[in-house]
């Protein structure tokens, strides 16, 4: 019987680059005079760094890891069961009653198949949950990759180490400025001063006192 594992880390960056390499390249728009004029500047993306390193992707990576982890406890709990059963036919399959034995390996073929239905159903959950979580990860990094693009210049952006890429000089990556927009507008939102105040009275914020009337002289 395989050992029961289930690799977060590969398949969710594996995952990630695939979803990344399929989406088509972003690029400045064909009508801005700019682009059509200038000369064609590109740029790369290494996407398994946005992944392992924004704190958007360490956090998705924590979810889909805890459905992990819990998925292997309970497999080990079933693989454990499973080999008790089969060491016990093993070791007391020939001295058991004919009824007593048909009935253990019977136990044992029902708790196999349970084994493999759980392997397939727990596969399909960590799936599920690994393109959800990139699903949501691509609608939020694309609009900083589009952002970041335009205000560089850049004609195309590539996913680097896909679509064909061999080699791209260190100058054209742009993944430590996407990490650094991506981090501070997305995934650490500004805090807003009027909550801020609010929460530290108890209540509402209260409105400035009012000026005090000009005193008249005598």
């Amino acid at each position: 019987m395989k050992r029961f594992v289930l690799t977060v880390a590969v398949a969710f960056i594996a995952a990630a680059v695939q979803a990344q390499g399929t989406a088509p390249a972003q690029s400045a728009p064909a009508s801005t005079p700019a682009a059509a004029a200038g000369p064609l500047r590109i740029g790369v993306i290494n996407v398994e760094r946005l992944v392992q390193e924004s704190a958007l992707g360490k956090e998705a990576f924590n979810r889909v890891k805890k459905i992990n982890d819990a998925k292997k406890d309970e497999g080990d709990k079933l693989q454990k069961e499973l080999r008790d059963l089969e060491q016990k036919l093993a070791d007391q399959g020939s001295a058991l009653a004919d009824d007593k034995r048909e009935t253990l390996q019977k136990s044992y073929q029902e708790k196999a198949i349970a084994f493999k239905r759980f392997q397939d159903d727990a596969t399909r959950e960590l799936d599920a949950a690994q393109k959800k979580e990139l699903g949501e990860l691509e609608r939020r990094v694309f609009p900083v990759i589009n952002q970041v693009g335009k205000e560089k210049g850049f004609t195309m952006i590539f996913n680097k180490f896909q679509a064909g890429l061999l080699y791209a000089d260190d100058a054209v990556d742009i993944t430590d400025e996407v990490l650094r927009v991506f981090n501070t507008t997305v995934a650490v939102p500004a805090a807003k001063p009027a909550d801020t105040n609010a929460a530290k009275s108890g209540g509402a914020a209260k409105p400035p006192a009012p000026a005090p009337a000009p005193t008249k002289k005598p």
